[in-house]
């Protein structure tokens, strides 16, 4: 089955500007056209789509992602190109859940900590609170913010 531009936007959640822009970079190179130059957008085309998305979602600039439709373009040979890519936007990807898990932690502890002022009326409640008192799943921001970590 294949789609035009404005069907394939619908099922993929994206404007069909971004859809005609993947081809202008060269992104789409299968992507046939209707007797009257329609875009006509097939299941490969769609998947290539939902793969531009996921690597433009982990960082990846449209440079280098031409330069992976290029490697799917050699076929095999790039087999191991391609996998190296995806491991290092892996690691890339992990490396930045860490950091937001971290700044996570930290707001999680400040809303414990002025959630805990609120109640007590008054913020020197916990303003110098001993770690021990702190909830054992804040203890690390606490540190964090204090410098000790």
């Amino acid at each position: 089955m294949t789609y035009t531009v404005g069907e394939a936007s619908k099922i993929l959640g994206v404007p069909a500007s971004t859809l005609r822009y993947y081809e202008s970079e060269g992104l789409l190179p299968t992507l046939g056209r209707s007797e009257g130059g329609q875009r006509l957008f097939g299941e490969q085309e769609l998947e290539a789509c939902r793969v531009i998305g996921c690597l433009k979602q982990s960082g990846l600039s449209i440079k280098d992602i031409k330069r992976f439709m290029d490697m799917v373009a050699r076929g095999d040979e790039s087999l191991a190109e391609r996998l190296a890519l995806f491991q290092e936007r892996r690691e890339a990807l992990r490396a930045q859940i860490r950091e937001m898990k971290q700044v996570e932690d930290v707001l999680s502890f400040k809303c414990w900590y002025y959630e805990t002022a609120l109640a007590a009326g008054d913020e020197s409640a916990v303003r110098d609170v001993p770690l021990d008192q702190i909830p054992p799943e804040l203890r690390e921001a606490a540190e964090r913010l204090r410098g000790e970590l």
